[in-house]
């Protein structure tokens, strides 16, 4: 289902893997995985590092005998696999104390950029399992999590539904049944995150070596949850607003936590905006319901709206698919289109570009 990229001619000729011994690297969620794009010869003088901040200008790394900020990769406008983001495993120059190249990754969270540009926003890289955290009141919002869902599949990273403040509300069952609706086969779980095992709850996914992050609006409890996991004030929290149930910014950027035992968890400010972009594969598994009744369509090209012959059309006036799921499922697909194609047109210019630049440099010197 998802795009693989040829990593090897990104990197030149292909490296001899070399395995890098499990107890330097892997309490920093080190894998196998990892090792084949990483040259033995290069190990001296290009370790390998994680990033475990990013900030304005500088990335906040850590490795084997490392823990230092460094400037980011020189250069405007680099390609996303270039960029790097929090999670991002990288090879470090350590005399110009910047990344020689970012390895591969096993998946990549992202969004498009907020403002009117059209540019690709790395969220988070290399994560296991991605904790989708909302609240039992007025937060709760199905469109929200819908989304979250499709960014985490086509990612390919397993998605977790955590619903908080259970102690608020008095029907808590209401908002599990349609928390789970939107789940599928992914865990929902129920609780309150000033429990005290919520450790032991998360365990199965908090696992050594492993890497997790926690999403959603601010407020939700995503800060507590962190804290529970490290036992620790590790990160700042705030009561919510009463008037409206909205949480205020606690967490200013992204940044992984080493916890007690042995996980990384990955805590991110609540994002305003998530524009899907590039996520059609994602929009697909979670409207699974929807994609498959197209198939049965009278014309392959149905836009599900007035067209005779629509199984989804049907599917809505027997009860089968709810209107307003169908719409929201029009909305995601085409603000995907509308981004994916604008991504797609400025890349294209920007090549047409690059060529009469270079065709201008040939002439010059005539």
């Amino acid at each position: 289902m998802k795009r693989i990229r040829n990593w090897s001619a990104f990197l030149g000729n292909s490296p001899t893997p070399v395995k890098i011994p499990e107890s330097h690297l892997v309490k920093f969620g080190w894998q196998n995985a990892f090792a084949q794009y990483v040259d033995t010869d290069e190990l001296t003088e290009f370790p390998p590092v994680r990033v475990f901040g990013v900030h304005r200008n500088r990335l906040e790394v850590k490795g084997e005998g490392i823990e230092q900020l460094i400037l980011p990769s020189s250069g405007q406008n680099l390609p996303i696999g270039e960029r790097a983001t929090v999670g991002d495993w990288l090879l470090l120059d350590q005399v110009r104390k910047r990344p020689k190249h970012v390895l591969p990754r096993k998946s990549l969270l992202k969004r498009r950029a907020p403002g009117t540009g059209r540019d690709v926003q790395p969220i988070a890289a290399n994560i296991d399992t991605l904790f989708i955290v909302t609240s039992c009141n007025q937060d709760f919002n199905i469109a929200r999590l819908e989304r979250y869902m499709a960014l985490a599949s086509e990612a390919e990273v397993e998605p977790v539904i955590v619903l908080t403040k259970k102690d608020l509300s008095d029907n808590t069952e209401h908002y599990r049944a349609q928390a789970e609706h939107v789940a599928g086969t992914a865990i929902v779980l129920l609780l309150d995150a000033r429990d005290t095992n919520i450790d032991e709850v998360l365990a199965p996914w908090c696992q050594e070596g492993r890497t997790v992050a926690f999403v959603g609006s601010s407020g939700v409890g995503k800060s507590t949850l962190v804290n529970a996991l490290s036992g620790e004030e590790r990160a700042a929290t705030q009561e919510i607003r009463e008037d409206d149930a909205k949480g205020r910014h606690t967490t200013t950027h992204r940044q992984l936590h080493l916890m007690p035992n042995g996980v990384l968890v990955l805590d991110t400010p609540g994002m305003r905006e998530l524009q899907m972009t590039d996520v059609a594969n994602g929009l697909e598994d979670v409207f699974s319901d929807i994609t498959s009744l197209a198939g049965a369509c009278r014309f392959s090209d149905c836009q599900h709206e007035t067209e005779p012959g629509c199984a989804v059309l049907k599917a809505v006036e027997e009860g089968e698919v709810g209107s307003d799921r169908l719409g929201r499922w029009r909305k995601l697909v085409a603000e995907n289109r509308y981004n994916s194609a604008s991504l797609a047109e400025r890349r294209h210019k920007d090549r047409q570009f690059g060529k009469m630049v270079r065709a201008v440099k040939k002439i010059k010197p005539k």
